[in-house]
């Protein structure tokens, strides 16, 4: 089969229907749980200073281009990156039970995303540049691989001066030991939040994050996770992505690529560290994972696409959005999965209208975060709206793209309204396409999960499948996910901003799903859900501070 064709069967494969789900252990196999940190036993570890707490920037103003003044690039910026971007941000105690909550989403709260940051040499850090995994239950960095000055110079001549490289990695396993065959694409979902969350936390500090085209095998030898020796014992990181931080504004229209000398003089360089094994025994192993992810290895890709006809913030919100609740450090670091909604909460179309608008990318890509990814929307989201005041409950539809409206509407029921809903700013693509009480079906199609029924409202993403493949190739079934990822994320921090929650939810029937829409064509599928609304809090949890010397 072709890679595609894998890509295909793998998805099919790997859907959830009302008679059967997704193969996977069936149980808790507590006995293998990984352990949620790496660690690389004889690297040396650097603490970051932890930041002080209390930084006044609104969270309004991380969308506003350009105004934020850029941070330095110093050992104290960086902290802030990693603090906002994969740090703990508290730690949940229950019954003798105590686990940590971390700023970037996962799945199950696993966390299969690893770190990475590729620097330069950095006062109070590390005198020479080099290769570093962030440690998240430490918030410092473990020094992998020095760079030779000369080296460095090289890898990073097409960059701004002062810019460093980021790096996101998997943990198959991490989500195989619960999820079975459907976890590949619950780690594209984690690394989708992770790099929203470091675009979120570099617009913090005035610094620009763009995603790079690097091919997987760059990104493996970049980062170190392709070597053998002296790592074998310890499970493998799946190669994800890089993207680059830039200090302050910086227009990049051609393609970059990182010098090939310059990334094989990295790889074969001295590495420090050995990683820690993260369970004993695995129990069952997911072949068709490992498939799917062969299948899906990127080449090294370059987009082409044209934003110039996106609408402008104007046309997204009417008015721009100059005003908010909180800070951005309050949103960020107070982010939490809702475990359920109180089934009354309900929110102002304004409101919704706002969330969705940070959705949409404006003319020429400089939305943020959507500036971090080089292709136009391929994620709609097809709408169960349940308490949203001034707008009728019923099905909706989100085209983040008003240039796929029409395909839209040719692949969904043909009984459906497509009425634009009142107040709706023009340059929001948003339609109603049929009233009625959806409680009951939201939550019946996310695996009769009340929470899809409880909140404001929740979503399918439904993603232009095929046609992205078909044209990026079967490694765009990745960048799919991210996107899905990314989209969730603004959702995760814009239910902060208003006062209530939201959560991902990665267990939906699939065909159920896409027969709610009219969806009969393969070409579209749902690949991720998500709901809104007033949380339910457990009183039985105690929260800790995330860091033992943070008051």
């Amino acid at each position: 089969m072709s890679a595609e064709e894998i890509v295909v069967a793998y998805h099919e494969r790997t859907k959830h229907h009302f008679h059967r789900f997704a193969a996977s252990l069936g149980y808790m196999d507590w006995a293998t749980q990984p352990d949620p940190f790496r660690r690389y036993d004889g690297a040396a570890l650097l603490r970051l200073p932890l930041p002080k707490e209390g930084r006044e920037l609104p969270y309004w103003q991380l969308f506003v281009a350009g105004s934020v003044t850029p941070a330095p690039l110093d050992i104290d910026g960086i902290s802030v990156f990693f603090r906002y971007a994969l740090s703990l941000t508290a730690w949940k105690s229950a019954q003798g039970a105590t686990w940590a909550l971390r700023a970037n989403p996962s799945s199950g709260n696993l966390h299969p995303t690893e770190g990475y940051a590729v620097l330069p040499a950095l006062e109070g850090l590390d005198e020479h540049p080099g290769v570093f995994h962030y440690a998240p239950k430490e918030h410092g960095l473990e020094r992998r691989a020095e760079i030779a000055p000369r080296v460095w110079t090289e890898l990073t001549r097409a960059f701004p001066e002062r810019s460093f490289l980021v790096g996101l990695t998997s943990v198959l396993w991490r989500e195989a030991w619960k999820y079975g065959e459907r976890a590949f694409r619950y780690c594209q979902h984690d690394v989708g939040h992770a790099l929203g969350a470091m675009r979120i936390a570099a617009a913090a500090l005035g610094w620009k994050l763009r995603l790079l085209g690097e091919s997987d095998s760059v990104v493996s030898m970049l980062l170190g996770v392709d070597r053998d020796a002296p790592d074998a014992s310890a499970e493998r990181e799946h190669p994800e992505l890089l993207a680059v931080v830039t200090p302050g504004t910086w227009d990049d229209p051609q393609e970059l690529r990182l010098p090939d000398e310059a990334v094989r003089d990295v790889s074969a360089g001295r590495w420090h560290g050995k990683a820690n094994v993260l369970s004993p025994v695995h129990g069952v192993e997911w072949p068709v994972i490992d498939e799917v992810a062969r299948a899906t290895a990127n080449p090294g890709t370059a987009f082409e696409d044209d934003f110039s006809g996106c609408p402008s913030e104007r046309d997204v919100f009417e008015s721009p959005v100059r005003s908010g609740s909180f800070t951005a450090e309050r949103v960020i670091l107070g982010r939490r999965s809702a475990v359920s909604m109180d089934a009354s909460t309900a929110i102002s179309a304004a409101t919704f209208f706002r969330m969705l608008g940070r959705l949409v990318p404006t003319r020429g890509g400089t939305q943020m975060p959507w500036d971090a990814i080089p292709w136009r929307p391929r994620i709609h989201l097809g709408l169960f709206v349940h308490r949203v005041t001034g707008l009728s409950p019923g099905l909706y539809a989100l085209a983040r793209d008003a240039a796929k409206v029409e395909a839209l509407r040719a692949a969904m029921r043909p009984d459906f309204l497509w009425q634009r809903p009142p107040g709706c700013p023009g340059g929001l693509p948003l339609y109603l396409l049929e009233e009625g009480d959806c409680r009951v079906l939201a939550a019946r199609v996310s695996c009769g999960q009340d929470i899809a029924g409880d909140g404001a409202f929740s979503l399918g993403m439904i993603a232009d499948y095929l046609d992205g493949l078909l044209v990026h190739g079967a490694a765009f079934y990745r960048n799919l996910f991210w996107e899905a990822g990314l989209v969730g994320e603004v959702l995760y921090l814009e239910a902060e901003e208003a006062g209530i929650r939201s959560t991902g939810i990665g267990c939906y029937f699939d065909d159920p799903v896409h027969e709610v829409f009219g969806i009969k064509s393969r070409d579209w599928q749902s690949l991720y859900h998500f709901t809104v609304g007033g949380p339910v809090d457990d009183a039985r949890l105690t929260t800790l501070p995330a860091y033992a010397w943070q008051p």
